[in-house]
């Protein structure tokens, strides 16, 4: 991979895990289900117009304005009311050993005793975690456990996925996620309009970046980074993701470290690495890259 490829992932990378930063600046001045409400107003306003669908697709698109939409971006934001950035990040990591749990009972795919190693090193991580004084609310580590679950689901029904693009996908399911989280909001948040007012900055800026340089730019220079190399040459990158979140926490967002984030952060981001790749796969990567190197 040329050096100009390496750093555009590293910086696509540190744009997601400054996102939740960006996130815990937001919810705390708009109430978190309208903040949602108002990211897929402006992803739907940016990639719709540009983006075309079947009738046939809409029925895959409503379930993942449900699973993406709903459960994972909107538990996502009001998680992060509840723990600091770093940790929220953490917790979502716990999507991918969802995922192949969701695999193997749903579409019957098979998992070796490496990659259950790998989940339950994830799952002991969590508890770890839980000795955090970071994550002091039941409630909150419930939500955002649901909103890794809906990432899990969404990356099953992806699998049903019929030609549809990943922009179409994006502007899509973030019209069909409007009303959804529009109802959401009106049931369970008030004034909202009034903390749109007088939200300061970062407010402002939290909407902005997680709409359209998270979703819209990163993505779709993921995607573009996808087209030109193996899913297992760039993928392990993103498990740099929580780490970096916790250290832009830290730096700016005041979060505190302590033994239960260190140890909960390693333990979920190793558990996840062993349930993703297959060993032999990255014996081989490293020979390759040992030779090309000599």
């Amino acid at each position: 991979m040329p050096l100009r490829h390496l750093l555009l992932v590293l910086a696509i990378i540190a744009v997601w895990a400054f996102n939740a930063v960006a996130i815990k600046w937001g919810v705390g001045e708009i109430p978190p289900l309208f903040m949602t409400l108002l990211r897929f107003i402006i992803v739907a306003i940016v990639m719709v117009p540009f983006t075309r669908i079947s009738r046939r697709q809409v029925p895959l698109l409503i379930k993942l304005a449900f699973t993406f939409g709903l459960m994972h971006f909107s538990l996502l934001f009001m998680g992060m009311t509840f723990t600091d950035a770093g940790t929220a990040a953490i917790i979502v990591q716990l999507g991918t050993p969802f995922a192949m749990i969701l695999a193997v009972l749903f579409l019957g795919e098979k998992i070796s005793l490496l990659k259950v190693a790998g989940v339950i090193i994830s799952l002991s991580g969590m508890v770890f975690l839980s000795g955090s004084p970071s994550l002091n609310s039941i409630k909150g580590l419930i939500i955002l456990l649901l909103s890794a679950l809906g990432w899990a689901i969404t990356n099953i029904l992806i699998k049903q996925n019929d030609g549809l693009k990943p922009g179409a996908i994006a502007g899509w399911m973030s019209l069909f996620s409007i009303p959804l989280v529009g109802l959401m909001s009106l049931l369970f948040e008030n004034h909202q309009l009034q903390a749109l007012a007088h939200a300061s900055w970062k407010g402002w800026f939290a909407i902005w970046y997680s709409a359209i340089l998270c979703s819209v730019i990163a993505y779709s220079l993921w995607y573009w980074l996808l087209k030109l190399y193996p899913v297992n040459k760039i993928i392990p990158f993103t498990l740099l993701s929580p780490a970096l979140a916790i250290i832009f926490g830290v730096l700016f967002a005041g979060d505190q470290l302590d033994i239960y984030k260190i140890g909960g952060a390693l333990l979920i981001i190793s558990g996840a690495l062993f349930a993703t790749f297959n060993p032999s796969q990255l014996l081989s990567y490293l020979r390759r890259n040992r030779k090309a190197a000599v």
